[in-house]
């Protein structure tokens, strides 16, 4: 195992920027000082680097099992290391889905195996199946999933009695998918009878409306408020959704929280007519109100962490007509650099960043030893070049699908190398294979 001293790097962490060495053994951060010195480790000189602790993505769909001709746990987690995420919780509507611990645990035996980066997986709810989810191991499982709208897989969750039951018996954090059925279906079956398959993308925000997620979001928040649940509710589309969150508690007793997609802070819905498809995600892209809504909810604290939704399909699938092309895209490998560019833009301080993508997602859903740069927590660390440019093209994306929506973008920032466990596992754009990622640990007195 590798010893490694990285000397003169611009350390971002808990809110300051310093010039410090930091001492790798061990998989484990050892000391972190000025002006270190051990001759028996590997020096690696990181002047005008910045020095980030490894992001937490808490929203991805790796496809595996059932689903590999998207991508698998092998070839996303390769991508995930290549954008700086050292860790990342993984959907359950793969095939079969994941709702019973037998297939819960199948994942886990897979990413053992396969996984550079490290890794958990939610426990998938259905309507029929609280009494699976309740034996769910609070500490070795991220959280129960909760589909309370459609999307890819049939995991739909819209029995009342089926939520409450949820919510009053699950100690668990509890992520949503928040997006109304019935409002959904009622704009699709009209905007099928004026355009019949040829649904022009642009409707896409105005079929998964504003009122559909914000019906599903507010039920959601009464839900967990009546009965004390701890509830996260994924990708937030809209300005409107935003007021449903609060921003005067501390997140480490906050029992509801909110996230913000990458994909929902870059784009809008004037990027529909130059991106079609590629841009089509549940919930949709919206507005430049609804984004900037979102933008000013993710920095006064009342959405909490920054996550991909990465969720891969191959292109000829999503060249497909508005009614058959699936929802979702590829995001883990270029998540870190877009937000970074929004640093250089002035929108976000890199403090920030740190924070929602690293931080938060680790005080959220109280990961051990993770998530900060701290003497004797694990060394997973990403190093930015904000010198270097990465231009986004086939040849060096890592997706098994092989596109992205960035395809074309040259960001004025580079990956330079990511630590996972104190292991080098991407450096001179390159993935080093050799070492897996470990599973993710909770304690849920944190």
């Amino acid at each position: 195992m590798s010893k490694y001293l990285l000397k003169n790097g611009t350390v971002v962490n808990e809110g300051a920027t310093i010039q410090q060495d930091i001492l790798i053994k061990d998989q484990r951060i050892e000391k972190i000082g000025v002006s270190l010195n051990d001759k028996s480790a590997i020096e690696i000189n990181l002047e005008g680097k910045y020095v980030l602790p490894g992001c937490i993505d808490d929203q991805v769909h790796f496809r595996e099992p059932g689903l590999t001709h998207k991508g698998n746990i092998r070839t996303e987690s390769r991508a995930a290391v290549a954008g700086g995420i050292t860790s990342f919780m993984e959907m359950p509507n793969t095939k079969p889905n994941a709702t019973t611990q037998e297939l819960l645990e199948d994942k886990y035996q897979i990413a053992k195996k396969d996984s550079i980066a490290n890794y958990s997986f939610f426990m998938g709810a259905t309507n029929d199946n609280l009494n699976e989810v309740l034996k769910t191991n609070p500490n070795n499982v991220c959280g129960v999933k909760v589909f309370m709208g459609s999307s890819t897989g049939n995991m739909l969750v819209d029995n009342e009695k089926t939520l409450a039951g949820l919510f009053s018996h699950v100690p668990m954090l509890i992520a949503t998918h928040c997006e109304e059925e019935l409002t959904v279906q009622k704009n699709l079956a009209e905007a099928k009878l004026k355009y019949g398959d040829e649904i022009p993308m642009e409707l896409h925000p105005i079929i998964r409306s504003e009122e559909a997620c914000y019906l599903s979001s507010s039920l959601a928040v009464n839900l967990a408020e009546k009965h004390g649940a701890r509830l996260h509710v994924l990708h937030i589309s809209t300005a409107k959704e935003t007021e449903l969150f609060r921003n005067n508690i501390p997140l480490n007793e906050k029992k509801i929280t909110a996230e913000a997609c990458v994909h929902h802070l870059w784009f809008s819905d004037k990027d529909y007519a130059t991106k079609g498809t590629r841009i089509k995600w549940n919930p949709a892209v919206k507005s430049e109100a609804d984004r900037e809504g979102i933008w000013k909810a993710l920095l006064d604290d009342r959405i909490d962490v920054i996550a991909t939704d990465h969720a891969p399909h191959t292109i000829e699938e999503k060249n497909k007509s508005y009614t058959q092309a699936p929802s979702g895209g590829p995001l883990v490998q270029h998540a870190l650099l877009s937000m970074v560019e929004h640093v250089k833009n002035g929108k976000i301080t890199i403090e920030r960043v740190v924070e929602k993508m690293a931080h938060s997602p680790a005080i959220l859903f109280r990961i051990e030893e993770r998530g900060f740069i701290r003497e004797g927590y694990f060394a997973d660390l990403v190093i930015v070049d904000p010198k270097d440019n990465y231009h986004v093209n086939k040849s060096n994306i890592l997706y098994k699908c092989n596109w992205s929506p960035f395809e074309g973008y040259e960001f004025s920032s580079a990956i330079d190398k990511t630590f996972v466990n104190g292991n080098i596992v991407y450096e001179n754009n390159q993935v080093v294979d050799g070492t897996l990622g470990m599973r993710l640990s909770f304690n849920p007195s944190l």
